[in-house]
């Protein structure tokens, strides 16, 4: 196999490696704890999604655009700055975990003293992208994965939200130091330069706008239902969510690795041919998926998800019908990613939007099973308003034929 090819395949199996690592942590979280310490954990797990997205987004996608002989001094810029921000956000959550009465607020304290052990660790990985070192990566992340699952196996049955966070957290810093001591030899010798990424107009600035209504807006607004309404509420959403875990890897394998083999193929027809085929792939996989869930035993539920589980299986229907009609729009914004890629924005500013509407007045109106019905009416109103950006994209025009002489 040729060294891209390799490359490829360390790619794909870091985001594996990744993806199970969150799947793990929550499983793991769900079948330790009582279903209300799981709604504590899964509060502060979502809070960690969103900072963790929004780095990604302000820091790893503006990394991985560089090329050329200043990838060194990138890097360790990008991880300076990583870890300055993420000192001052940790003591934040700090503060406002000490503010914070019970079991709540020990949660986002030990959020907050771990929190830039976490995102150092997974920054690394877009500064190993971008140096054409994904197998660096999968080093760290595999040991990360390793690490984490054997920390939190060790734990006591009932064990706090704080205690679990703490550890998740410290059980990061081997990845860490690998991770680290990776990176030096392509960073020997570069100076960190911090003011790029806060000067105005930084790339990074508008992947945080795409995120933070893309993805970010439907998590926070998760988390609103914690705050406003009942923890409880967010541990049953997260924990459905979670067993549909192997699905997110194939998502983000479709937008990581779709846009350069699409863009090869030539015209909109063989786009559009191929993601439709995938749309159709993702989405009975999605239903398929949400179907054998759904039939399974509540004894084998439990021993996936504990306590939780009577809550989150009531939920499987509605998440599994979100899965499949997201395996639709994930393949139509990847069309319209190829195609036009301006056109993107202004579908997720609205769709996403509308999603924390449908979200919230579900819940409103049925309890937590309305909330998850609202978020699969919301990814079904997006998948169908992608698609019909799709088909009124105008048709290549042909090239001219030379006129004989």
């Amino acid at each position: 196999m040729s060294r891209r090819g390799l490359a490829a395949v360390a790619s794909v199996l870091d985001q594996a490696a990744s993806s199970a690592t969150n799947i793990l942590v929550l499983v793991l979280a769900a079948r330790l704890s009582t279903e209300a310490g799981f709604a504590d954990f899964s509060m502060v797990y979502v809070t960690f999604t969103v900072l963790l997205g929004l780095n990604m987004a302000y820091v790893g996608q503006s990394v991985v655009l560089e090329k050329g002989e200043r990838l060194g001094a990138v890097c360790r810029s990008a991880v300076g700055f990583t870890g300055a921000a993420s000192a001052v956000v940790g003591a934040v959550l700090a503060t406002v975990g000490l503010a914070l009465s019970g079991a709540t607020g020990r949660a986002f304290l030990a959020l907050g003293l771990v929190l830039p052990l976490v995102l150092l660790q997974d920054g690394l990985r877009y500064c190993f992208s971008a140096l054409r070192a994904p197998e660096r990566a999968l080093a760290a992340d595999a040991l990360r994965l390793v690490c984490v699952v054997a920390a939190l196996a060790l734990q006591p049955s009932g064990a706090s939200a704080g205690r679990l966070v703490l550890v998740w957290g410290i059980s990061a810093l081997p990845a860490l130091g690998l991770g680290l001591w990776l990176l030096r030899p392509y960073v020997r010798g570069a100076r960190a330069d911090l003011r790029p990424y806060v000067r105005r107009g930084h790339l990074g600035q508008r992947f945080v706008v795409e995120f933070a209504v893309g993805n970010g807006s439907s998590q926070l607004a998760v988390l609103g239902l914690g705050v406003f309404a009942t923890p409880l509420a967010v541990g049953a959403l997260r924990g459905a969510t979670t067993l549909f875990g192997p699905l997110n890897v194939l998502f983000n394998s479709a937008n990581s690795f779709g846009p350069p083999v699409l863009s090869r193929l030539g015209g909109k027809r063989a786009t559009v041919r191929a993601t439709g085929l995938l749309a159709v792939v993702l989405a009975l996989l999605g239903a398929g998926w949400g179907a054998v869930l759904y039939a399974l035993p509540d004894r084998v539920g439990r021993q996936l998800l504990g306590d939780t589980w009577a809550s989150a299986s009531g939920l499987l229907p509605a998440t599994g019908a979100q899965y499949a009609v997201m395996g639709l729009g994930t393949c139509a914004l990847l069309t319209l990613r190829v195609l036009a890629p301006k056109a993107t924005l202004s579908l997720q500013v609205v769709f996403s939007l509308l999603s924390v509407v449908f979200l919230l007045a579900g819940y409103a109106a049925y309890g937590v099973a309305g909330a998850a019905w609202g978020l699969a009416a919301g990814s079904a109103a997006k998948a169908a308003a992608s698609w019909l950006r799709v088909s009124r994209l105008p048709a290549p025009t042909p090239a001219p034929h030379p006129t004989p002489a």
